[in-house]
Parts: structure tokens; sequence; C-alpha cells
């Protein structure tokens, strides 16, 4: 991928996404309810993603009815989740919410 390019006039644009790559991975099959899953709550720590995290986790116990509900936070918002978390999450849940948001 060109990160820049030159116009015309010889002034250089560059371009601020940059590249990303990553190895396709086959998804995990849809549930077809989230009645009696272990559902775990993954909050960034941001304070807008929180609030929205605790009013999917209220409607979702009432109108999903999941056997448990975990939640789990992360230390930073600004840093991946330690590995150890996520293998803790996908071993003690069956699907997982989260939420991004300032």
């Amino acid at each position: 991928m060109t990160t820049h390019a030159t116009l015309p006039s010889g002034q250089i644009v560059f371009d601020p996404r940059g590249t990303v790559t990553a190895a396709a991975v086959t998804l995990a099959p849809r549930l077809q309810t989230l009645q009696g899953v272990r559902l775990g709550i993954l909050d960034n720590s941001k304070w807008n993603a929180s609030k929205v995290l605790r009013r999917v986790r209220a409607l979702l116990e009432v109108e999903a009815a999941p056997s448990a509900v975990t939640v789990y936070t992360k230390d930073s918002f600004s840093r991946a989740a330690p590995a150890e978390l996520l293998d803790r999450i996908a071993a003690e849940n069956d699907a997982v919410v989260t939420a991004i948001g300032d």
C-alpha cells in the first residue's frame, strides 16, 4: 500500500491510515439465542462505553435470560487487553459484549 502520493503540483500528500496486516480467521458460529448462555461483558474503562454496557446488561438480563453474566474491565482503554484476560473471558463465556465510546 502506498503511504503517500505526489500531486501534479509536486506536493506530497501522506496517507495517515498506515497499513494493517491480519490473518484471516474463521468466525464462531452465531448463537440463535442468548437464553441460558454464559454472557461476558468486557468494559474498556471509558465512561460512555461503561454507561452503554450497563444499560445493555440490564436489558439482556431481562429480555435474553442468560444463565450468568460476568463483567470484566480492562485496566486502560488505551491498551489492548492482556492475553491472559482474553483467554479467561473465552474460557468462561459463550458470548461476549463490548463497546467503545467517548
